[in-house]
């Protein structure tokens, strides 16, 4: 297969790390024929969030043309995924090729899961793992069921992780709280955005957790700094970088 890489505006400036990680990943796991078209750029989410409709239509057209020729394209954010797989349509509806783009646009763990069908991961990481569900991923890709659904639980970050050895995957008491980012809610409402931060916090230390994972690297640094300014011992790092480091 071959699979186009999309990374993140805010992983390339900011945590190229993850997107190295997520290359060793996906070459762990046989994909080899792996491309990262180097004319990619943000997906727009930004822009969509904040209402300007207009300036996010070029983001998604440019998209399209860059990505609709992959067999595959993974990404390592949930948020990112979810604005191709659910909020590109009142820009691309009827375009060729974007049904089949969206079809075949996937977030990492996804990928690993549903398409490579990894069962298991070989590897060991000795730490209290705490996972980090965003919202993106939870509630609009179904990366894992959230607390207001019915139905037996699920989670495929989760699948992933719970194979390594030495691993024990604490138990906070709201699994599936918002952290309070969401991208311009954390400039426009900065005071709510820490306090709910700040609560997921308090809620992994007390379960336990020495390292906090999540699919979303944009949820992590919101927490990362929380925990670094308010002195918190808990450690930040996106799974792509626990599966790629667990087998070192």
């Amino acid at each position: 297969m071959r699979v186009g890489l999309f990374i993140p505006c805010y992983v390339d400036q900011l945590y190229p790390e993850v997107g190295v990680a997520t290359v060793k990943v996906l070459r762990r796991f046989g994909v080899n024929d792996l491309d990262f078209p180097r004319e990619q750029t943000c997906c727009g989410q930004p822009f969509l969030n904040t209402g300007l409709c207009a300036e996010t239509r070029p983001f998604a057209e440019r998209f399209l043309q860059i990505f609709k020729d992959y067999d595959y394209v993974v990404c390592p954010s949930g948020s990112c995924t979810s604005i191709v797989r659910h909020h590109y349509d009142q820009f691309l509806a009827g375009a060729s090729g974007f049904e089949e783009l969206k079809r075949k646009t996937f977030e990492l763990c996804e990928f690993l899961a549903d398409v490579l069908k990894v069962e298991k991961v070989v590897g060991r990481f000795p730490h209290k793992v705490g996972l980090h569900h965003s919202c993106h991923g939870l509630r609009e890709l179904r990366l894992a069921r959230s607390s207001e659904t019915v139905g037996p639980y699920f989670s495929k970050m989760r699948r992933l992780l719970e194979s390594l050895e030495g691993i024990e995957l604490t138990e906070p008491s709201r699994p599936d709280e918002c952290c309070g980012f969401g991208g311009t809610f954390a400039v426009n409402e900065e005071a709510v955005s820490c306090r709910m931060g700040l609560d997921r916090i308090r809620d992994h230390e007390q379960a336990g957790t020495e390292v906090l994972t999540s699919y979303d690297v944009s949820c992590l640094m919101h927490l990362d700094g929380l925990i670094r300014r308010h002195g918190h011992s808990i450690r930040v790092m996106h799974v792509a970088e626990i599966l790629a480091t667990c087998d070192d």
